[in-house]
Order: C-alpha cells, then sequence, then structure tokens
C-alpha cells in the first residue's frame, strides 16, 4: 500500500506531498487533488497548473510540490497505485491563513493623569483565528477577551481585543503593545505600539547654586518643575515673612545679591502648568564668610592625614638608625690611656705614652 503524510502550510508557501510504496512492482504512481483531478501520473504532468510541480519520481516515490499556496488549496490529495486491485492513501493539506499586522485604535489625545484610556487592537487574515497580546513595555497585560468575526468573502477571521487602562504619571511615553499570536508566524513577528502621553501637575524640588552659602557672597537657589506640560509659572515666598529686598525673582530663580544673616528662613515655590500647582521648600542658612565647604575641609584632612604618616615615617627611619649605628660604635684608647696600665701616677703614664712599650699590643682607634 502506498504511505503518505498529511503537511500543514502558510498561504503563500510551498507544501510538498510525498508518496511511497516499499517496492517496486513497475506499477505507476498518480497524485489527484481535492477534486480528484490527476496532477501527476508518474513523470508526466496531467493539470496545467505551473504552480504544481515535479520534485522526485522513482520506481517506489512520486514527489511533488504546490507553490504559492492558497486557502482554497486546503483539503484532501490523494496517492494512488495502479496495481489490481487499486491502492490508494490520502493526505491532507492544512492551509494556515497568516494574520495582518494588528492595528490599535482608540487613542486621540494626551489623558490625564487619573484618568482611563479604552484601546482597541485588530488583526485580520488568520486562519484558525488568532490570539492577541497586550504588553506595557514588555510587560504582559490582560484585555478583554477576544471577539472573534468571520470574514464573508473567505474563510478567514478578523480578531478584536479590547483594554483600559488607568494611567498615571509613571505612564506618559509608555508603549502600549499589541501582539498576534498564530501558528504561522514566529514570536513577536507581527507587533504594534501606540505612545500614551498622559498630563500630571508636576513635582517641585529646589536646587541650591552651591551647598555652602556665605555671608557678603552672591546665591542663587532655582525652582525644578517636572511635569507635563512644563509648568510656565513659578512664585516665590517666604515661610512666615516677606522675600528679603535684596532677594530678586527671576522666573524659576530666586537670586541673593549679597547674603546677610537675615536672609536666613524657609523658601517656597510654587510651580503651576495648568493641570495642577506643587510646592517645592528650601531652609536657607548663611554661613560665616570664613566657613568651609564639606569637601574643603575633607580635602584638608587628607592632606593632614598623609603629612602625620610621612612624619611618622621618617622618626621612625631615625630611630631605627640611632639604634644601629649605638650597637656598631668601636671601643677605643686614647694614646694618654695606653700608659696608665702599669703607671703609678699620670705623669709616668704620660711618659711611657709617648714612649710606648715594646712588648705591648698595639691598638686601633675607630672613629665613627
Amino acid at each position: 500500500n502506498p504511505v503518505t503524510q498529511d503537511e500543514t502550510v502558510s498561504v503563500g508557501g510551498t507544501v510538498t506531498l510525498t508518496c511511497r510504496v516499499a517496492a517496486s512492482d513497475n506499477s505507476s504512481l498518480q497524485w489527484s487533488n481535492t477534486a480528484q483531478q490527476t496532477l501527476y501520473f508518474g513523470e508526466k504532468r496531467a493539470l496545467r497548473d505551473n504552480r504544481i510541480q515535479l520534485y522526485r519520481s522513482t520506481g517506489t516515490e512520486l514527489s511533488i510540490t504546490i507553490g504559492n499556496v492558497q486557502l482554497s488549496d486546503e483539503g484532501e490529495y490523494t496517492c494512488s497505485i495502479f496495481t489490481m486491485p487499486v491502492r490508494t492513501a490520502r493526505a491532507t493539506v492544512t492551509v494556515l491563513g497568516v494574520p495582518g499586522k494588528p492595528q490599535i485604535s482608540g487613542y486621540e489625545d494626551t489623558v490625564q493623569e487619573g484618568g482611563k484610556v479604552t484601546l482597541t487592537c485588530t488583526s485580520s487574515g488568520s486562519k484558525p483565528p488568532a490570539k492577541l497580546r497586550w504588553y506595557r513595555n514588555q510587560e504582559e497585560l490582560t484585555g478583554r477577551p477576544d471577539v472573534v468575526e468571520t470574514n464573508p468573502d473567505e474563510a478567514t477571521y478578523t480578531v478584536i481585543s479590547e483594554l483600559t487602562l488607568t494611567v498615571g504619571r509613571s505612564d506618559d511615553n509608555t508603549l502600549i503593545g499589541c501582539a498576534v499570536d498564530h501558528p504561522s508566524l514566529s514570536s513577536g513577528e507581527k507587533w504594534t505600539e501606540q505612545p500614551i502621553r498622559v498630563l500630571f501637575t508636576p513635582d517641585v524640588t529646589i536646587q541650591p547654586q552651591n551647598d555652602l552659602p556665605r555671608e557678603g557672597e552672591k546665591f542663587i537657589i532655582q525652582c525644578i518643575g517636572n511635569g507635563n506640560p512644563k509648568p510656565t509659572s513659578y512664585v516665590w515666598q517666604r515661610k512666615d515673612g516677606e522675600l528679603p529686598l535684596l532677594a530678586k525673582v527671576d522666573g524659576s530663580f530666586l537670586l541673593f545679591e549679597m547674603l546677610n544673616k537675615s536672609d536666613n528662613g524657609v523658601y517656597l515655590c510654587q510651580a503651576d502648568n495648568g493641570i495642577g500647582k506643587m510646592q517645592g521648600e528650601y531652609t536657607l542658612l548663611v554661613q560665616d564668610p570664613t566657613a568651609m565647604s564639606t569637601s574643603s575641609g575633607v580635602d584638608h584632612a587628607v592632606i593632614g592625614g598623609v603629612v602625620a604618616v610621612i612624619v611618622f615615617i621618617l622618626l621612625c627611619l631615625l630611630i631605627v638608625l640611632g639604634r644601629y649605628l649605638i650597637r656598631h660604635k668601636g671601643t677605643y684608647l686614647t694614646h694618654e690611656a695606653k700608659g696608665c696600665d702599669d703607671a703609678p701616677d699620670a705623669d709616668t703614664a704620660i711618659i711611657n705614652a709617648e714612649g710606648g712599650h715594646s712588648g705591648a699590643e698595639d691598638k686601633k682607634e675607630y672613629f665613627i
């Protein structure tokens, strides 16, 4: 009996149909299509369709290919061997409808923080029906169950999925993606992204020009508001009092031409971007003119430590060298001392030292 196997192919692809027998008895093999039209009888083409080509023909095998496969090519194909009686085998060809690139709709304009946005993802042309998956910056989200609609003109499906999000400021510039999952596609092959813009009130911080405001010097602090849109209005205030006379407001900047300790206090900045107002604060503590910054104090401490280590090492070296010299200092006698061994008094010792002793052992003097 002939042997075949089922095949699966995507629309536009090529499928190979193979029919084999265990042994050759000189009988011819034949392939027929779903309408029982003969495609090939041995090596002879029977149907005028250039998409169908002979792949291999031997005494035990007949293989053909069908290129540019269409949905209409799906069905059962028959291989026959003309013996008495005729034996047949069937191969089912399944054609996959390739889904189109997904389209996202529903987003038209920016959304205010705390609001909701509903997005719709649509993909057509799949067979069997595709599955749609939602993502936010590669994190998978759960949307509503897919809605599957049959396309009236062909045996394919349109799949629709909806996703509703409550957005926050962290979602600003976030990419919401919709991906198609289908046997005819590799993972992530068809994917669409929609950026989301979120309007939110600004976060306000006050940044000083430096970390050491000293009396008599110029000083600037800046109000930084991060929001969408960017703040367009800044209001400076001094907590529990008026702004100093010499302080000047320049938009997001507050300038002190010459600091005075009377400028000490808590300064407030309110930023407004049209969506809302937020406030930040900064505590100003004016230092003496001779005050050193923390970083400068650290540098001097490091330098002092290095100098102390060097002095300690030099002292240790001097002590070791002194002990070495003391231990290796030689013993010697002066000329006066040479004659004192046998002399009864000092005068005789001097005379003996000048004349020397013929039998005495010579001694040498060493000076270090």
